[in-house]
């Protein structure tokens, strides 16, 4: 090998991250892009990481498949709404944090305002909302979670031993609710998935290409620790 002429493996590394890697665009492409999904995206953070794969993994593939259910369970083991670290996320990746903060304004600002509006409203007119249309919403947004329930099932469960463990966790969820059967549930499933999984899963993850540094993700998360440590106290 002669000096100086690159690494094959490595400019094939070199190579595939940087194919990986999102493509950048604006803070307004990204708030344009969340503000429509915010007005036209009904249902909880269920509902709305299936919306998310529609838009940024079908149809514009800012993410891969991969990246998108890597970034999923990262954000699900975090504390939180998922779908609002999901959405954050993707602008950040994006746009930096200029993106995440126009991703997270464009994905609230429709709800906030049409809830704010709608308590407005029926403090001042008491009867304007029939008896049962509440009901009705709420039948409605089962039927929007439980499609994105099944589309995510279908990305991210693939073979028997997913799919088992996957049914276990959301037995156990349903058995013991609360923050402290949440965080066991995690626990436990990590453990079983480098015990029986790890020989299966033998492709290694996607690099996300966060646009943050070590330093700065190391200050983001003493400063969430000790935002944490004060609401403890």
């Amino acid at each position: 090998m002669m000096h100086g002429a690159p690494c094959r493996p490595c400019t094939r590394l070199k190579s595939n991250f940087l194919n990986n890697a999102p493509k950048s665009g604006s803070a307004a492409e990204v708030f344009t892009v969340f503000l429509r999904l915010g007005a036209t995206s009904f249902g909880g953070p269920l509902a709305h990481l299936g919306y998310f794969h529609r838009e940024f993994v079908a149809r514009r593939q800012w993410l891969t498949e991969r990246a998108y259910a890597d970034l999923v369970a990262l954000c699900q083991f975090l504390p939180g709404p998922a779908s609002s670290q999901v959405g954050m996320t993707i602008g950040l990746l994006r746009r930096g944090y200029l993106g995440a903060i126009a991703a997270w304004a464009g994905f609230t600002l429709p709800s906030a305002v049409l809830l704010t509006g709608f308590a407005m409203s029926v403090t001042r007119y008491p009867g304007l909302v029939p008896t049962g249309a509440l009901h009705g919403l709420k039948v409605m947004a089962v039927a929007v979670v439980a499609q994105a329930l099944w589309n995510m099932t279908r990305n991210l469960c693939q073979g028997t031993a997913l799919k088992v463990l996957a049914l276990v966790a959301a037995v156990f969820a349903w058995r013991f609710p609360g923050t402290p059967g949440q965080v066991a549930i995690i626990v436990a499933a990590a453990g079983m998935g480098i015990i029986f999984l790890k020989p299966t899963l033998r492709v290694p993850p996607e690099p996300l290409g966060l646009p943050v540094s070590r330093k700065a993700g190391t200050a983001w998360l003493v400063l969430l620790g000790v935002a944490l440590t004060v609401l403890w106290i």
